[in-house]
């Protein structure tokens, strides 16, 4: 119960102050005038002052309120290492038994920092924060952490936190633990394709002194280098960026005897592979209506260094007229076909033939460009039945289809059953309905021999697109060149440039169009592993999440020529895939995670927090079992803790439920008082 009085005046406050001014300079001159019965008449007078200010006795009914104290628990995955999630379970529930033996005090437990791969280190505050959301400032009590140290949205200052009471840390684990980590100091984002980086790590020991370990390098999973590194060294390792997309970098060290863990004996960098300029070179045969195709979509692709050659004038159409008297220039076949041919990652014949241009020696180091990598394409017109096609050459041993003629009559292009599981031709616009939604073609030219399972087929089911492997490089045989129909509109037209396009990159190797692959995608929280494949089935995958847990999967069909599955993205870190002979990797979240860079515990990240609360940061079982400090409630101080115990700031917060209100100079008792002064001035005037 609360007692006190209150003022509502009965004229405006000015007035009001006039008045007790006047009043005042009354009894001023009253008082120096020494007049007989002055203290009457000022008692009078405010008693007049007082009823004009309408004073109240007030009475409030209040109800106390509890204080409220947070127990956050850390569910890390840092917490799983040694007995470190044991020893929380223990401590949070002998803290809480404790804590409610407080009288007024209500505990609000909450646990923190699940790995849910997303969010990067351990994040306790921020649940302090919400579980004290909904409390007034003036009934926090305090907050407990029950937490190995190593926690990674610290405020920067007591006063960040937002309330004025104790944090405590209660610290698993030991004070002797031993751990071993590679720790990347520079490594870039982006690379050229072709071209070397260098990463720079160190060898961090914690726990450990005048140590070395073994550390190997891979590179997509193959290994690129082996050293012997000391505890505490800083190595630079050059690694060669293989192609486009990304290139994961593995760094392992050798473990150490008794260490917390070997995830973070693994580090890992993601490296994009950028190409510089694509060469292309392509060589016309002769002037006809589909070479402008091949050159627009070339030109249109930035990253694609053309080199164009049309054969307008061949040997045998000698005219005499001199040759510094045309205006065209010399085929330079010697500098394109022996000195520069490996400087290109692509060349396509369009409609050539052999017409003397180039000698048979440089058909072989076209072979042999190819069989080193390189990748050769034809597009077939007449020119490839006739007696002089390129087939009557080396090439024949890397194209993948042998001539004997030539049909024409109109037809749709139709994928076939490889077709429709092939990258470079699953799905292309149109080719879902029968006839395929594409215009006609009206020329092919009829192979036999074929050493691969054609993709798309013409005139009388005949093959019409082949791809091949030869060696280390790739071949494409396209055998009809009325591609230009669907670039040009043609009853509608095609998705010529899808096709083609997709044609070029596979030829390049571009990673996102082997037919065979296995992949893993980031979705969300969720992972997904896609088989891509030329087959019918596909064996179970097994994945390793960073933490070195296995899981097999068997994948479902999905569109044709893949097969999927998904499964929860749930450790942040490096994951990996395979089917006994594919593999996958792919990096989730950041690449190398706050919560695996540093796992031994401590008290020293959380102290000079926690003693600017008045609280402190203390190691609860470093005897091997849990012992907790006495728990103590404090009304009133600044120091919260003390030798074998920790304190709770217990506040004197309440709300009221009820007020009473009693008017003095209202009613009766306002009317004796009044009358009862005026009586008195009037006895004492009437002496």
């Amino acid at each position: 119960m609360h007692y006190g009085i209150a003022f509502a005046p009965l004229v405006p406050t000015a007035v009001l102050w006039v008045a007790i001014a006047a009043v005042a300079v009354i009894a001023l001159v009253l008082l120096l005038g020494r007049s007989r019965g002055a203290w009457v008449r000022i008692a009078a007078l405010a008693l007049i002052v007082l009823a004009l200010a309408n004073p109240s006795f007030t009475r409030e009914e209040r109800e106390p309120l509890s204080s409220v104290a947070a127990v956050v628990v850390d569910k890390s995955p840092s917490q799983n290492f040694g007995k470190r999630t044991e020893e929380a379970e223990q401590a949070k529930e002998a803290l809480v038994d404790r804590l409610k033996q407080i009288k007024g005090l209500e505990v609000r437990v909450v646990e923190a920092g699940q790995a849910d791969g997303e969010t990067d280190g351990t994040k306790l505050f921020g649940a302090v924060t919400s579980a004290l959301s909904d409390v007034p400032t003036d009934r926090v009590a305090g907050a407990f952490l029950i937490t190995d140290g190593r926690v990674h949205d610290i405020p920067a200052n007591a006063q960040a936190l937002g309330f004025q009471a104790p944090v405590q840390a209660l610290i698993t684990g030991r004070k002797d633990e031993r751990d071993r980590r590679i720790a990347i100091l520079a490594a870039p984002r982006f690379g050229i394709v072709g071209q070397t980086q260098t990463i720079t790590f160190r060898l961090d020991d914690q726990g450990i002194t005048g140590d070395r370990a073994r550390v190997v390098v891979r590179r997509d999973g193959e290994v690129l280098n082996q050293r012997t590194v000391l505890s505490g060294q800083t190595v630079n390792v050059d690694v060669e960026i293989k192609h486009a997309g990304q290139n994961i970098v593995e760094i392992e060290a050798s473990p150490v005897e008794n260490e917390l863990t070997l995830v973070n004996n693994r580090a890992v960098v993601s490296i994009d592979g950028v190409r510089d300029k694509l060469r292309v070179l392509l060589v016309s045969g002769e002037p006809h209506s589909g070479e402008r195709t091949w050159r627009n979509l070339l030109k249109s692709d930035a990253s694609v260094d053309l080199v164009h050659f049309t054969i307008l004038r061949p040997p045998e159409k000698q005219d005499g007229t001199p040759i510094n008297e045309l205006s065209l220039i010399a085929f330079p076949t010697r500098e394109l076909f022996q000195q520069k041919i490996n400087e290109f990652q692509l060349i396509i014949f369009d409609r050539y033939a052999r017409q003397g241009v180039l000698p048979m020696a440089y058909f072989d180091n076209i072979s042999r460009y190819v069989k080193n990598g390189g990748a050769v394409l034809v597009s077939a017109g007449p020119d490839y039945a006739s007696t002089t096609s390129i087939w009557r050459t080396p090439l024949d041993t890397l194209l993948p289809a042998e001539p004997v003629g030539v049909t024409e009559k109109p037809y749709h292009a139709r994928l076939s059953d490889a077709g429709k599981r092939h990258p470079v031709t699953r799905g292309l616009e149109g080719s879902a309905s029968e006839p395929p939604h594409w215009s006609r073609f009206f020329r092919t030219v009829d192979t036999r021999n074929a050493t691969a399972a054609p993709l798309m087929t013409g005139a009388d089911n005949m093959p019409l697109l082949l791809l091949s492997h030869f060696g280390e490089g790739r071949v494409a045989l396209l055998l009809s060149d009325h591609i230009w129909l669907w670039a040009r509109g043609y009853e509608g037209g095609g998705p010529h440039l899808d096709l083609l396009r997709r044609m070029s990159h596979w030829l390049m190797k571009q990673p996102d169009l082997d037919e065979e692959a296995l992949r893993l995608k980031a979705e969300g929280k969720n992972l997904e592993v896609l088989r891509q494949t030329m087959g019918e089935s596909v064996p179970p995958v097994t994945v390793t999440s960073p933490s070195g847990k296995t899981r097999e999967l068997t994948l479902s069909a999905g569109d044709p020529g893949t097969w999927r599955a998904t499964l929860p993205a749930d450790e942040l870190g490096l994951w990996s895939a395979t089917d006994g002979t594919l593999k996958a990797l792919i990096n989730v979240g950041p690449v190398n995670p706050k919560e695996f860079a540093e796992v031994t515990s401590t008290t020293e990240t959380l102290r000079p927090l926690t003693q600017a609360t008045g609280g402190d940061a203390r190691r609860i079982a470093e005897s091997g079992s849990v012992e907790l400090p006495r728990i103590v409630p404090v009304t009133s101080a600044t120091m919260f803790r003390g030798d074998g115990w920790l304190g709770v700031r217990m506040r004197d917060a309440s709300v009221v439920t009820g007020v009473g209100v009693l008017p003095v100079f209202t009613g009766l008792i306002g009317l004796l008082l009044l009358l009862g002064a005026f009586a008195a001035t009037w006895l004492r005037e009437g002496r």
